[in-house]
């Protein structure tokens, strides 16, 4: 049996949405292409009906992993997390000490991270060194081009 992955509400919405959209639009448009394109006649050299069935095997890949995302996904109610400590699911406000610049980011689970959201995997790097940090602490991140030093400069838990 797999394990189970954590995930915020709005993560597995956006996951559900995205399969139903592929199911529903995408395979079955994809479906008449891969029709028309085998009755142009000759598959060996028609390259419309290759591409459409490369296109058909990304496609049904991506269906694949995103079922598994949600067989596998275990729901965390953020309202419900009582703790001054980062877990899953804190929005932390970190102060870069070499920058002296602030980041802002969400703790989720691994298929709804998006760094450019400000959503960082558990699992990532600074995921896993702000786990169990308070306000105060300081973090340090192993990166390519060296350590990179945080201060945790607040821990809320919002629902997105």
């Amino acid at each position: 049996m797999s394990q189970e992955s954590p995930i915020t509400k709005s993560g597995l919405d956006k996951i559900k949405l995205e399969l139903d959209h592929l199911i529903k639009v995408e395979r079955e448009s994809l479906k008449k292409v891969i029709q028309e394109a085998r009755e142009l006649g000759d598959l060996k050299e028609n390259a419309e009906y290759h591409a459409a069935k490369e296109k058909q095997s990304q496609l049904e890949g991506r269906i694949m992993q995103l079922q598994g995302a949600v067989a596998s996904s275990r729901v965390v109610n953020i309202a419900d997390v009582k703790t001054d400590k980062i877990v899953f699911g804190a929005t932390v406000t970190l102060l870069d000490i070499d920058k002296d610049t602030k980041v802002k980011y969400q703790i989720v689970g691994e298929f709804e991270s998006s760094s450019e959201h400000g959503k960082i995997s558990y699992t990532s790097p600074l995921g896993k060194a702000l786990i169990g940090k308070e306000e105060g602490d300081t973090v340090i991140v192993k990166a390519p081009k060296g350590d990179i030093e945080y201060e945790v400069e607040s821990v809320e838990y919002i629902d997105s």
